[in-house]
Order: structure tokens, then sequence, then C-alpha cells
């Protein structure tokens, strides 16, 4: 269920970041528009112009300038977001017991009446261990990101200097182009991330995250490798902070457990009892059975009767 949850956020976040990018338009002759151009591209590209400016001229050193500054902006933000995920695996270990057996219950179930019982279960074991069913992952940072990204790509996509003016240029190869090295760094960078996530995670958790530590690299792969390598240096740039901010994360991580340790040992985790199967009425024996009792006593005395006369 969380493995689907993942992928459907990051469905998602494509989706989204495709509209976001598809919103600029052009006239006849060629000339870009739109919300996202005007409120968002044109700023972007005077702030790199304005960068560029101070660094010689070159654009690659202002994308990175404003890839710095927009990720120490977030860094706090997205630190705490991770501590805040952290916290709930780290509570989630505790409860893997009854959310095995929830979950086996789940799997066994043959009526939607026992599929129900068995999803408030769970719900209700989420709910009474203060566990957050979405993983402790807030939309916040994402959703500030979004017009980041749209922006970015809109003001590269558009720029007459990185489509051709000499800031173009960065380390050998045209920003204003897509660019197969930057693609794969960017695919490599966040893949490192993604590993460093699942370091001191135990092996259950670890094996549920393999598939995002894949799919959320090859996501930034063809979406670098399809837009101008400007975007590829942000992402490949954008990267490395995360994989900071990861392993910052990780060093934090024996402060976090001992932590929910001590919370644990104070309040232990509410176990959430299933309820008893309903068993259909037995009828009522009692009267039949006394009243054969009291035939039979009929029947004994009668005879004794008998015998006496």
């Amino acid at each position: 269920m969380k493995k689907m949850k993942h992928l459907g956020t990051l469905t998602a976040i494509a989706g989204l970041a495709l509209l976001l990018t598809g919103c600029v338009q052009r006239t006849k002759s060629g000339k870009p528009y739109g919300i996202i151009y005007d409120y968002l591209a044109v700023p972007t590209q005077h702030i790199m112009n304005w960068i560029a400016g101070l660094l010689g001229g070159s654009y690659g050193w202002a994308i990175i300038a404003v890839t710095f500054i927009i990720r120490m902006v977030l860094l706090p933000m997205m630190i705490e977001q991770s501590r805040k995920a952290t916290v709930q695996q780290e509570k989630m270990a505790y409860v893997k017991p009854q959310m095995a057996a929830i979950q086996e219950r789940q799997k066994n179930a043959t009526t939607n009446e026992e599929k129900t019982a068995a999803s408030q279960q769970m719900m209700s074991l989420y709910r009474d261990n203060g566990i957050s069913m979405t993983g402790g992952m807030g939309c916040l940072p994402i959703l500030i990101q979004f017009p980041i990204f749209a922006a970015l790509y809109a003001a590269i996509q558009y720029s007459p200097e990185l489509a051709s003016g000499a800031g173009s240029l960065f380390m050998g190869f045209s920003l204003g182009k897509p660019n197969l090295i930057l693609a794969a760094l960017s695919f490599i960078v966040y893949l490192l991330q993604g590993w460093l996530g699942t370091l001191g995670i135990p092996a259950d958790q670890k094996k549920s995250m393999m598939s995002m530590m894949i799919v959320s690299p090859l996501m930034i792969f063809f979406i670098s490798f399809r837009a101008p390598a400007g975007l590829g240096l942000y992402f490949f740039v954008g990267g490395i902070f995360a994989c900071i901010q990861t392993f910052i994360i990780y060093l934090y991580r024996p402060r976090i457990r001992a932590s929910v340790e001590a919370e644990m040992k104070k309040n232990p985790p509410k176990v959430v009892v299933p309820p008893e199967p309903t068993t259909p009425a037995q009828p009522n024996t009692t009267n039949s059975v006394a009243q054969e009792h009291a035939d039979n006593r009929k029947r004994n005395a009668g005879k004794q009767h008998h015998q006496n006369r």
C-alpha cells in the first residue's frame, strides 16, 4: 500500500510538472507568452542575467547559484520533513507485529465485511499510535518546487542568451540543448540519494523502498534528457543537496531512534484488538432437557407405583 502511494505521488508530480511546463504558449511569430512565462520565467531570466553578469557572464554558474539559493531556503524545511518521516519509520517498527497480523487478515479476507474490518483495524493502529498514513511527508516542499521547476524550465527553454549567447557554453556543452552526460549525472546523483535513504533502516522497509530508489532517478533522467541541459544542471546540483540532506538525517537517525524509544517506553504501543467472529445463534436446549428429565421422573414414578400394586 505504501509503495502504491509513493508511485501515485510521483505520477502526480510528473503530471503537474508537465502541466506547468505546457502552460507557455507562442504567438504566430514564435514569441512565448502565458502566465507561467510572464510571471515566472521572465523574472527568473532577469535574475539569471543579473547573476551571470556578476559571475563573468557564465549562465552555468548562474544556474548553480540560483539552485544553491533555492536549496538553502528549502533545506531546513526538507530536513524537518525527512526527520518526521524518520520518526514515522521508527514508530512503525514498534507496531510491526500487529501490522503484519492485520495485513494477513486483509490478505485472507473473503468477504467485503472482513476486508472493511481489517482496513478499519489498520487505520485504528495508525491513529492510536500517532503514525501518519502519509509517512510524515508533507506536500508543502513539493508544492513549493512546482513553480520553481516551471519557472526554470521556461526561463532556460526560451532564454535567447542560453539559446545562442556566449554564456550558454558551460564545461564544454550548450545549456540550451539536451545533454546526455548531464542527464546521466542527474540519474546517478539521485540514485545515490535514494541509496543513502536506505541506510540504517530495517531490511523489510528497505525492501519496500527499492522500487522508489530506481523509479524516481529514472524519471529525473528522462526529464533531463528531453529538456535543455540547463535544467539538467539544476537537477544535478539539486541532487547533490538532496544527498547532503539525506546524509544529515542518517547521522541524526540514532538520536531520533533514541527519542522514539524513550517515547514508546513512556507510552507503549496501543494494541488494536480484532473483533470477535460472530457465531450463529444456537438453539436453546435448556427447556427441552429439563422437560426430558421431568418426563423420565414421571415414567419412573409410574413404574414404581405399578410395582407396589
